[in-house]
């Protein structure tokens, strides 16, 4: 007999893989089509045009990679260095981590910011390296704008105050998978060289693309860059593009018209200004629930507020791991783990995607039923209280309702 999964919908609050709106499963509901057909590009086109949007850029170049958000690190890396060139990159969480071992398994040089967990990039560490790097052997500066892990977003202005204040040439490569189309993030502006994203956070699909904006500076310097590439070789994509197709490779085509679904939810309809406003609405919401639990965020300082996940740090007489393990297995409430250093010292309420004011209510619920039967005395309705109270006064009428 098949086993009965839950009662209910799973209510997924880690910061990614996030919730899917309806109109999106409609859209990629469809059989295979021909990618190679005279109407697909004009598809193609436009979901590569409204990417720039996504990320506040008008002159750089989009490419849509069928992978994760890990392919795209690798093209960002492999098209802009060459064997052995010098990256600058904090590690202050477990994707800082993972990225940083990446460019170690392609033999880079990779010069490691040590951060605390919980902390920001140690922007004074940072300039001193600039500035005493006087042969500009330095070829990139590499940093996660937003470490789901501990719930740290990084100022990328600094960095790129600190890049121009020391006359520095190197590019500024950005991991924005968790915050691009969710978070404020402005490509141009900053002077962001790469940015890249993941289809399964602020897009609200489901995992297999991997989407990255080139600036022209990273598209001149991808033209000498000397390290082997294939799969993710951007000059193979320019080629298409010229050639009037979307890519070199057999796309996925559900995934396209979902991706297409998705960007007309976020631009056209809430518009993305609304939805960087209710990412930060709901983010400030939990962590006053976690201040009227007596908890504590895992970011050390509200500069470094995170406005898609909370990460919530538990006293040291408890293991955060079984409020992740009874909150699925008795409330089928998904939360994320500790992932790294902070693993089974912070839990994290994921407030990212499709998600609106009583879902998350529903979520605080459910943790305080849980933090109560780990041996946490935490008050019922305290932390959602709060967050109400807050919301209450925050939240404007749907704009389509007015």
């Amino acid at each position: 007999m098949e086993l009965f999964p839950a009662p209910g919908r799973n209510h997924l609050f880690v910061p990614g893989p996030t919730n899917i709106p309806d109109r999106v499963l409609q859209a990629m509901n469809r059989n295979n089509e021909d990618h190679r057909s005279p109407t697909f590009p004009a598809l193609a086109k436009s979901v590569l045009e409204d990417v720039k949007l996504l990320f506040r850029t008008q002159t750089g170049t989009p490419f849509i990679f069928p992978s994760s958000g890990t392919g795209a690190w690798e093209s960002a890396l492999t098209n802009t260095m060459s064997p052995g060139d010098r990256i600058i990159v904090p590690r202050m969480g477990q994707f800082c981590v993972l990225w940083i071992n990446l460019m170690t398994r392609l033999h880079f040089n990779v010069d490691v910011i040590e951060c605390e967990w919980g902390e920001g990039i140690d922007l004074e560490i940072l300039k001193q390296k600039l500035q005493s790097d006087h042969t500009h052997a330095v070829k990139a500066v590499c940093v996660v704008h937003n470490e789901t892990s501990t719930g740290v977003t990084n100022d990328l202005s600094a960095v790129r105050k600190a890049l121009d204040e020391a006359r520095h040439p190197a590019l500024l490569l950005v991991d924005g998978v968790s915050s691009v189309g969710a978070m404020d993030f402005r490509m141009d502006d900053w002077g962001v060289d790469v940015a890249l994203t993941g289809s399964q956070k602020a897009l609200s699909l489901p995992t297999g693309l991997g989407i990255l904006c080139a600036s022209l500076k990273a598209i001149e310097t991808s033209k000498q860059a000397k390290y082997p590439r294939g799969y993710f070789d951007w000059a193979e994509y320019l080629k298409s593009y010229k050639a009037g197709t979307y890519s070199p490779y057999t796309p996925s085509v559900q995934l396209l018209y979902g991706l297409r679904a998705s960007l007309d939810i976020i631009l056209k309809q809430e518009g993305l200004e609304n939805v960087i406003a209710r990412h930060l609405r709901l983010a400030e919401a939990t962590r006053r629930a976690v201040r009227a639990w007596g908890l504590t965020v895992c970011a050390r300082k509200p500069q470094w507020d995170s406005a898609v996940v909370t990460g919530v740090v538990v006293p040291s007489s408890l293991d955060s791991n079984d409020v992740i393990k009874i909150a699925w297995k008795k409330y089928n409430l998904s939360l994320g783990l500790g992932l790294g250093e902070v693993n089974g010292k912070v839990f994290r309420i994921g407030h990212l995607g499709y998600v609106n004011e009583l879902q998350l209510l529903g979520a605080l619920a459910g943790v305080e039923l849980v933090l109560l039967e780990v041996g946490y005395p935490v008050i019922f309705g305290s932390g959602v209280a709060a967050a109400q109270a807050f919301l209450s006064k925050q939240t404007p009428i749907i704009a389509s309702r007015l």
